[in-house]
């Protein structure tokens, strides 16, 4: 019987991708449709994904499915060929990275969650089959033209941050499940005025949509396949491009370029910055802004602290974040707690 999940250690496999020497795709797809029984469906997945050299994260539900991965050149096309063999998934979106150097992921990981998108929501009335219309670029660029219409960013704020669209307006949460009744609530005034949402890739601007539509909302938009479909199609129709900066990207990557404007700040020292890093020590791995001066001051690590942790040698390292759950750590600036120590040591 085939084996159904990976054996081999991170840094091994990390060891390996490095060495690779076909270059590799990194996509992103999603779908709501109905899933009798995820972990069939998930097991089956994994058979044939592992098959072609599939690495990324997926995650099956019965709502749907949610995939990030990457795909060596070569298998490209199998990979298509197979997923659209899945009847629910034949001509499914196939969202292609921007900025993309082949290294994104290292390992398959498929696992099964109660939903693929965590929203909250327990309404029984709430139907994902009524959501908003998808618009493409062009429609998206016109659509933003009208002064009366709002520009809604369904991303968390270190998202926003480093990259949006013009006229955005940020819902100041970083849970998707806490953003949805936020935007219901501050533009529940405008109900009839046109709404248009966005994300990565549009699986929570779609879900969002059917919400807004579920709470009254009647004129409400979604872009199709979010800011990286919109990036590829107007650097092929040659259409203005109304984002600015960095997409924030949930890979090895954490960012992928769209524009050269840098329009973030490092989060030590306040000059021009949009590279995201987790705190090189590892018992803390907070996910936070650093320039490339700041990096070589602190070690790559986000206080003093952390860094004289990460002088030390490995063994003691591993012995201080034993049986440490670390959470969601990532830098905000509604989150009082992680501020001082940043700019403590900024000075």
């Amino acid at each position: 019987m085939a084996v159904l999940h990976n054996r081999v250690s991170q840094k091994e496999l990390k060891q390996r991708l490095m060495e690779e020497s076909e270059h590799r795709i990194t996509l992103s797809f999603y779908q709501y449709f109905s899933i009798a029984d995820p972990q069939v469906f998930r097991d089956e997945l994994y058979r044939n994904l592992n098959a072609l050299k599939v690495f990324g994260r997926i995650y099956i539900a019965h709502e749907g499915i949610n995939a990030q991965v990457s795909v060596p050149d070569s298998q490209f096309e199998s990979l298509k060929a197979y997923l659209y063999s899945i009847a629910p998934l034949n001509g499914i979106r196939l969202n292609i990275a921007v900025d993309d150097d082949g290294k994104s992921f290292w390992v398959l990981k498929i696992k099964v969650r109660e939903k693929i998108v965590a929203d909250g929501i327990e309404d029984p009335a709430f139907d994902m089959g009524n959501k908003g219309r998808y618009v493409n670029a062009q429609e998206f660029n016109e659509l933003t033209e009208d002064p009366d219409t709002i520009v809604i960013d369904m991303r968390n704020h270190y998202e926003y941050e480093v990259g949006h669209f013009e006229k955005a307006i940020e819902i100041p949460s970083d849970t998707f499940r806490e953003q949805l009744p936020m935007a219901a609530d501050m533009f529940k005034e405008a109900a009839d005025k046109n709404i248009i949402m966005y994300c990565t890739g549009g699986i929570r601007c779609e879900k969002a949509s059917a919400y807004m539509l579920h709470k009254g909302f009647n004129n409400v938009f979604h872009l199709e396949g979010g800011i990286i479909n919109y990036a590829n199609e107007v650097k092929q129709r040659g259409l203005e491009n109304k984002f600015h900066g960095k997409n924030f990207v949930f890979d090895n990557r954490l960012g992928e370029r769209i524009t050269d404007e840098i329009i973030a700040k490092c989060h030590q020292c306040g000059e021009p910055a949009d590279t995201h890093v987790n705190c090189a020590n590892e018992a803390c791995h907070l996910l936070f802004i650093q320039c490339e001066t700041c990096q070589k001051k602190w070690d790559g690590c986000c206080s003093k602290d952390c860094q004289q942790v990460y002088q030390l040698p490995l063994q003691e390292q591993q012995e201080l974040r034993k049986g440490k759950d670390l959470g969601r750590n990532v830098f905000n600036k509604s989150k009082k707690r992680l501020r001082p120590r940043l700019e403590k040591d900024s000075d």
